[in-house]
């Protein structure tokens, strides 16, 4: 069983999660300080840096569960050998999607603060790792949905092309105050289409090169 001490760490640790998760969703990651996030978890900033080193520790701690969690429902779905692979890079997407217009106060954090290229093999920090993780599934999606002699080069350029396009459908409706089911129900077709003409259009170009 936890002691008192224990139970009451854990309490200050959760409220400072939760009041930078608050702070960072309303004015954005670089606007908040130490101090504020500490005074609205209701503790002093010494007392938060017990916890957490810095923001960018923060940052990690809001992202790595809902990330990985994203990342595992994408990884098995790759891994069914039972889905044609047009059909997985469908359904990758609308994970993809799925995910970020469900965390929509909580996208530019996990996606966009401290990114740095997401196509680099190995990155410096974890929460960069994580992203690049999830590229790398949506990147094995579509080279899996395009022809075997698509070369290295051609399937990364359409891969970022692909991502700039989810990307782009998130984006449309971050400030949106529709309701996510309320999303999907009416643009998820046309999400699928949006999937449809990248991957149509990719091996479009690849038949007028080759």
């Amino acid at each position: 069983m936890a002691s008192r001490q224990e139970v009451r760490s854990e309490e200050t640790k959760r409220a400072i999660l939760a009041a930078a998760t608050a702070l960072f969703a309303e004015r954005g990651f670089e606007a908040v300080s130490i101090r504020e996030i500490a005074k609205a978890a209701g503790c002093s900033h010494t007392t938060l840096y017990i916890y957490f080193k810095d923001k960018e520790a923060l940052l990690h701690q809001l992202s790595k569960g809902p990330l990985q969690s994203l990342a595992e429902q994408m990884e098995r779905t790759l891994a069914n050998e039972a889905v044609p692979p047009e059909a997985k890079l469908r359904e990758i997407s609308r994970q993809f999607i799925r995910f970020c217009l469900g965390n929509r106060n909580m996208y530019t954090l996990f996606f966009m603060v401290k990114a740095s290229r997401i196509d680099v093999e190995q990155p410096e920090k974890e929460l960069q790792a994580l992203r690049t993780h999830l590229f790398a599934l949506l990147r094995r999606a579509m080279q899996l949905s395009l022809p075997e002699e698509v070369g290295e080069a051609e399937a990364l350029a359409f891969s970022r092309i692909y991502f700039y396009t989810l990307h782009g459908i998130v984006g449309t409706y971050t400030h949106s105050e529709e309701t996510l089911d309320g999303l999907l129900e009416r643009l998820a077709p046309t999400f699928d289409l949006a999937v449809d003409v990248i991957l149509a259009g990719s091996k479009q170009l690849m038949t007028r090169s080759g």
